[in-house]
């Protein structure tokens, strides 16, 4: 990717805007601003460019263009990011190529239960194109009205919806993807079966940009639920939760959408945030679980609920709980858990999490991170929280809000190996859903098998022998 000597940057962005137009190339430092600085603000950097393609055929031409002139890429979808996965660290090799303008709903099917997007549809249009159409798209974040379905298929999102719909990989039944050399690969079928060899989509998904630019997905749909009950209920312990869940799946089977455990912290939380926010239970439990069931047909979703409600309280599962008796009211729950991710943001920068252990665990490895966690940084509020029913936790570190820049960053550097020495003891993930992007490289590459390293430098290598897509992310790799 290196020439003997570099081209000066007005040179390459003059170069850029002859190739492919003044509209799809932004060169002014201050316009590029918000596609080089990450979502929670914390990092900051440049880029030569920053390339806009508005089709598929446009985004093959500029990465042609950027090979040409000796230019890196890193792809970029809605930057809601939270590992550096779409920050240029190179501003003077790098472009960023934002898909936003690639944002059509190219095709509906209500009888195929399937759509095909362009990487940038932001997910909440998705989700709501599909309604229209009465279809529902199962992933669902809490970034779903700013994060792009390419990014989304590009990190593996998780989300709120795993327990019922799996992670986005599980959404996706075909991609067009423009490859280092330029060319498409075009994979967008829609077949449920289709057992022709190797997978080649899969490749993609989860890669975070470094093989290919994901341009447009064939994603799978389900019918509408027309019935969605929301709860919030007071729990002894994440034990005690954990149980809960347990005997949610048994009774709910597969209607159970989401089950979200928060302790006592995150209702102060996300008071700070929402001084205004209601919280329609008491304050004083030990832990809360916002639970959600919902379906369609002839299921009585409001009396499957109650029964099981009903049933866990009779044998002490739970002590206290309120049903959401309209969608604003559950909406209202749900502020709760997203209000408490901004109480977190206002204390200042702190340390976040994305883990995950085997679920028969989950419990047993909160109690011992929190407590080593405690005795190492008393000063410290630690929040444990997450999906609970997928093994994943988030455990971030709050230092206290009278902490200097130095010492913030040193709690949470200090912090962040605290957890991953409990984390390997449990054989458990460093990141269940995030991805690894440029923040967590130097931990996924210190937990890597010599097998493993292996098989992702020699596709790497494969695929983008100059080493032209999304560098550094994810493997560090020299030319």
């Amino acid at each position: 990717m290196t020439s003997p000597v570099a081209p000066d940057i007005s040179e390459l962005q003059a170069a850029l805007v002859r190739r492919l137009g003044a509209t799809s190339v932004i060169t002014d430092v201050a316009d590029q601003q918000r596609y080089c600085r990450d979502w929670h603000g914390d990092v900051t950097t440049g880029a030569v460019a920053v390339l806009r393609p508005d089709s598929t055929q446009a985004v093959a031409q500029a990465v042609r263009a950027c090979a040409d002139l000796g230019l890196a890429v890193v792809p970029q979808g809605g930057n809601t990011g939270l590992v550096l996965g779409a920050t240029p660290d190179d501003p003077q090799r790098q472009v960023v190529l934002s898909l936003e303008r690639m944002n059509r709903v190219r095709q509906m099917d209500p009888d195929d239960f399937s759509a095909v997007v362009e990487a940038g549809c932001i997910l909440q249009q998705i989700q709501e194109a599909a309604d229209d159409a009465g279809l529902f798209l199962g992933l669902s974040l809490g970034a779903e009205g700013s994060c792009q379905i390419g990014g989304n298929i590009s990190t593996n999102a998780g989300g709120i919806n795993v327990l019922r719909y799996g992670m986005a990989r599980d959404q996706v039944l075909g991609l067009e993807v423009v490859l280092p050399d330029g060319t498409i690969l075009d994979a967008l079928g829609s077949l449920r079966k289709d057992n022709r060899g190797m997978d080649v989509k899969q490749l993609f998904i989860g890669a975070e940009g470094i093989l290919g630019i994901v341009t447009a997905v064939s994603l799978k749909l389900y019918p509408r639920p027309e019935q969605i009950e929301t709860a919030l209920l007071g729990v002894d312990s994440l034990q005690s939760a954990i149980a809960l869940y347990r005997r949610a799946r048994r009774d709910c089977c597969d209607l159970m959408t989401a089950f979200e455990f928060m302790p006592p912290a995150a209702l102060m939380l996300a008071r700070e945030a929402l001084p205004s926010l209601t919280v329609p239970i008491a304050a004083d439990h030990p832990g809360y679980v916002l639970m959600e069931i919902s379906g369609s047909g002839l299921v009585d979703i409001r009396a499957l609920l109650e029964q099981f409600l009903e049933n866990v309280m009779n044998d002490g599962l739970m002590h206290d709980g309120v049903v959401a008796a309209s969608r604003a009211q559950a909406a209202n729950l749900w502020k709760i858990r997203e209000a408490m991710n901004e109480g977190q943001a206002k204390r200042g920068a702190h340390l976040r999490t994305d883990v995950s252990v085997s679920l028969s665990r989950l419990a047993e490895f909160v109690e011992q991170a929190e407590e080593r966690l405690r005795q190492a940084f008393p000063q410290c509020l630690t929040l444990s929280y997450g999906h609970v029913g997928d093994g994943n936790v988030h455990i971030n570190v709050l230092p206290p809000v009278t902490a200097n820049a130095v010492d913030r960053e040193q709690i949470i550097h200090d912090a962040k190996d605290c957890i991953n020495a409990v984390i390997d003891e449990f054989h458990g993930s460093i990141s269940a859903e995030h991805g690894i992007g440029r923040l967590k490289r130097g931990e996924f590459e210190a937990r890597l098998s010599e097998p493993r390293r292996h098989l992702l430098v020699a596709i790497k290598r494969a695929i983008d022998p100059h080493l032209m897509l999304n560098p550094n992310c994810q493997i560090r790799l020299d030319t």
